[in-house]
């Protein structure tokens, strides 16, 4: 009786790389593999020979030459007289500034526009479609533009804040007022805000020719650590109610936990405000030009940190919105078959559940925000590309070094980003049992 048994197997031979499907797909491989490696050697060897021609090579020495230019807005100690690998940083705190403050306020917008969108209230609805219709099929370049263009121009100058001495003698107030609380001005020239003092400041070290601030490390850790037992309290919480079905009352653990730190930490440090204003005289009158005291904020910041939020607000409301959408209508009437509010019911019920599909788009959002930041340069906002690859790289002629060194950090910027977000991603999909 013939049995049916496994076919016998060969010999290896070099054919099998071709015709035999084990091997096929490894033999595709490597030759693609070893043609990359060939155009990347191609490319570099015609980079060095390029570069010969030209009697130049690859160095970074210019970062430890003098820059000689100023900028106007800085986050941490710079002069004309410090190197061009101190604009560097500077330039990378610019981005990182206007990138974070554009993050969380496209966010903010973006969320409540999304959710008013899908209002029952059609006067709401139709705004918020206007608003996302409107700002987002216009070039972000224009909204830039336009915002810069609004703060320079339409802005009264620093002169209308002023006291005279007709003024005092006569019991008027000046034409143009702070705002919020007599803390803002708004000039012109540029943004005057409060300034964060601290009387009793804990030091600083440098690390890499950049200042770190041991005051704010201290609140960045009681920060972090509050956050992190407030997280012990409610999964505590949780498991108690799993158990028992009964959740205790934690608001109140919560609220000392998160404030009473950090607020002892700064009473400690002897926190304040400086809130600026004109230097006044022994008769009341105002002296100076300009403010003194506070943060000014150049418009090209403000312009910038407002175009961005409200440009990609619009793109973050709209995948909010497919995320609702993406909800089972059956969810909310069974919350309000609960007894549940409308509010309570999007806040506890919709919104996590929606996040899985709101979080990947929201990935892409930050990560446009952070790149078209760049777009400051239009209205000279000097951030890492107008440092690093502006003012820097015309100096020294290295184009090359520049533009290599400010690529790879973009791209170590938004590879950050991205496992940072992809991180809560994870933590907020569903879960199999």
């Amino acid at each position: 009786m013939a049995m049916v048994s496994d076919a016998p197997k060969g010999n290896f031979r070099l054919s099998m790389l071709i015709y035999d499907t084990r091997y096929r797909s490894i033999t595709i491989q490597v030759i693609v593999l070893g043609l990359f490696i060939a155009f990347v050697a191609w490319l570099l060897m015609n980079l060095q020979a390029n570069l010969a021609a030209k009697d130049k090579d690859i160095s970074y020495n210019f970062l430890f030459n003098r820059a000689g230019y100023d900028i106007d807005q800085q986050l941490i100690p710079y002069t004309n007289d410090s190197t061009h690998g101190r604009a560097l940083f500077v330039g990378l705190f610019n981005t990182l500034a206007v990138s974070i403050a554009a993050c969380f306020a496209a966010t903010l917008i973006g969320v409540t526009a999304g959710v008013l969108r899908l209002s029952k209230n059609w006067i709401v609805g139709r705004l918020m479609t206007v608003y996302v219709e409107v700002f987002r099929n216009v070039p972000l370049l224009l909204w830039i533009l336009l915002a810069f263009s609004i703060f320079a121009q339409v802005m009264p100058e620093p002169k209308d804040f002023k006291v005279t001495q007709e003024m005092v003698d006569q019991g008027l107030e000046p034409p143009v007022q702070k705002i919020f609380f007599d803390s803002i001005a708004i000039t012109n020239r540029g943004t005057n805000v409060p300034a964060p003092v601290l009387d009793r400041p804990l030091g600083s070290f440098l690390v890499l020719d950049v200042p770190i601030n041991l005051s704010v490390l201290a609140a960045i850790a009681v920060i972090l650590g509050s956050f992190w037992v407030n997280s012990r309290i409610r999964a505590s919480a949780k498991a108690i109610q799993e158990d028992t079905g009964f959740r205790p009352v934690t608001w109140w653990k919560s609220l000392l936990v998160l404030i009473v730190p950090i607020t002892a930490l700064l009473l400690a440090l002897g926190f304040h405000w400086e809130i600026p204003a004109f230097a006044v005289g022994e008769n009341g009158v105002s002296k100076g030009f300009n403010f003194v005291g506070g943060i000014s904020l150049a418009h090209s910041f403000t312009a910038l940190f407002l175009a961005l939020s409200i440009y990609h607000g619009t793109y973050i409301a709209e995948a909010v919105r497919a995320g609702i959408l993406a909800i089972s209508r059956g969810q909310t009437e069974a919350a309000y078959a609960l007894g549940m509010r409308p509010n309570r019911t999007m806040n506890l019920i919709i919104l996590p559940q929606a996040l899985r599909v709101i979080v990947p788009p929201l990935i892409s959002q930050y990560l446009n925000i952070t790149k078209n930041s760049t777009l400051g340069m239009a209205i000279s906002y000097l951030d890492l590309k107008g440092t690093l690859g502006g003012i820097t790289l015309n100096q020294t002629g290295r184009e090359l070094e520049c533009m290599l060194l400010m690529m790879l950090i973009y791209l170590f910027l938004s590879l950050t980003i991205s496992v940072g977000m992809n991180i809560f991603n994870n933590s907020v999909k569903l879960k199999e049992r």
